[in-house]
């Protein structure tokens, strides 16, 4: 049977409060546009209002720096009191579905860690804002939200306003994840790339361990980005070969923008509140005309938290009513993403995933086994260990048996077993559904957590 329903995916890159100085508003329009004013009040206002000749790129500065745009909430106190407003079942309510299902919110959280430089202010550390979050959900019962991943790459010189694409590049990459097995249970299923962007090395790790992709940003009509310097020729988030009428795919091997075998799904996630890659009525349009030939559509869209996001949901639920009109027999929903994939996709497996995990020592070896009761996302679980000096680290199995059975040898080529204090093993299946479990250093258990 036909499924016609928009599945409404609201991807909020959580990033927590953000600073930018004026002098650093007008050095951002020079990287972007490549014209150089001087930084006054007086001149953003004029820009705001076009009164400034550009050469033809009034209306794009305009939008760069659109009060909405640039008032960032550059503290915590900033960010919760529009948190407080919108997380309330009242304000949920008021943009509901057909169905009556409140505004559903998915927070995609990142860490920022390792960097050296931070006149933006970012909150620095491991898990703040993952904690924040988590907090908030519990303290406001919202149990409909999701929290997912969200991920930036290290900057050649570790300034944290200063956008990367390089995974490899980037050592806080694997003790994040690490760190978040061990030190909170908790492993990603659905990722949210940091500017948008991924390279053939994001594309294959990707590939090991996370099943759903929230990315691609195709549009059929934007040409928006041949005007901007910083994202011109594909620069940063390149999905200029990649499907655009709201269909999801698993990606080639050698190109993430094209469909082929690869275990992952990507979704089309589009921006609001921004300056480029903007959602619009045409594209909200084009993921109901799909709906409507009986194919079931996830519709996401992303902005950030140190934004007012309430005129970007108004402004979505306004088009999504507008092209609800247009076709009467697609039913749409608010929804988490992984709910969403799972839904588009027809998984319906509700067997949690659970890892076997046994211990062997011998002769100054500790000696690890895990079995999964059924077939893994990816080649492999993620293995994260944390030393007696503090270190997380992660390593690969020893694979025995293609997505059910690994092994690990832990001695003086790899890690010494005297100097572990803690085992986290964590994995998915394609369905999303995870299993952490955690052992202390002498293989004996702390907790297995499946969700």
């Amino acid at each position: 049977m036909a499924n016609s329903t928009v599945y409404v995916v609201h991807c909020i890159d959580t990033e927590g409060p953000l600073h930018e100085s004026l002098q650093a508003t007008f050095e951002r329009i020079r990287h972007i546009v490549g014209i150089e004013i001087e930084p006054t009040a007086a001149n953003l206002k004029k820009l705001q209002n076009r009164e400034i000749d550009l050469n033809g790129q009034e209306e794009l500065v305009s939008q760069i720096v659109a009060p909405h745009v640039i008032e960032y909430k550059d503290t915590w106190d900033k960010i919760d009191a529009m948190m407080e407003e919108i997380m309330s079942p009242a304000y949920r309510q008021k943009y509901a579905d057909p169905s009556g299902q409140g505004w559903i919110y998915n927070w995609f959280a990142v860490d920022h860690v390792g960097f050296d430089v931070n006149p933006r202010r970012r909150d620095m550390g491991y898990h703040n804002i993952f904690d924040h979050y988590r907090h908030l959900l519990q303290a406001t019962g919202s149990t409909q939200d999701e929290i997912h991943w969200h991920f930036h790459p290290m900057s050649t010189y570790k300034e944290a306003h200063i956008c990367a694409t390089s995974f490899l590049n980037s050592p806080h990459l694997l003790e994040t994840l690490a760190r978040r097995v061990i030190e909170r249970s908790w492993f990603p299923t659905c990722f949210r790339p940091g500017f948008h962007a991924e390279r053939p090395d994001s594309h294959w790790f990707l590939e090991q361990w996370i099943p759903f992709d929230f990315a691609n940003q195709s549009m059929s009509r934007d040409r928006s980005e041949s005007r901007q310097k910083d994202v011109d020729d594909g620069r940063l988030g390149d999905w200029r070969r990649a499907v655009w009428d709201w269909s999801h795919y698993r990606p080639a091997h050698d190109d993430y923008q094209r469909e082929g075998s690869c275990n992952r799904t990507i979704f089309k996630c589009l921006n609001v509140g921004s300056r480029f890659r903007l959602l619009n009525q045409s594209e909200v349009d084009l993921a109901f005309r799909r709906a409507d030939e009986g194919l079931p559509t996830v519709l996401a869209f992303t902005n950030h938290d140190y934004r007012d996001m309430r005129p970007d949901i108004a402004n979505v639920h306004a088009m999504l009513t507008e092209a609800a009109k247009k076709y009467p027999n697609v039913r749409w929903e608010h929804s988490g993403a992984l709910k969403a994939a799972r839904q588009t996709l027809g998984l319906r497996d509700a067997q949690p995933l659970d890892l076997d995990v046994r211990f062997e020592r011998e002769d100054g070896v500790l000696r690890l086994r895990v079995r999964s009761n059924k077939d893994t996302f990816g080649p492999q679980p993620f293995l994260a260990v944390q030393t007696k000096d503090q270190r997380f680290l992660h390593d690969n199995f020893d694979l025995q048996t293609p997505r059910r059975e690994w092994s690990y040898v832990f001695d003086r080529n790899s890690v010494r077993p005297e100097s572990i204090e803690r085992i986290g093993i964590a994995g998915s299946d394609a369905c999303g559904n995870v299993c952490v479990a955690l052992f202390d250093g002498a293989g004996s258990p702390v907790g297995k957590t499946s969700f």
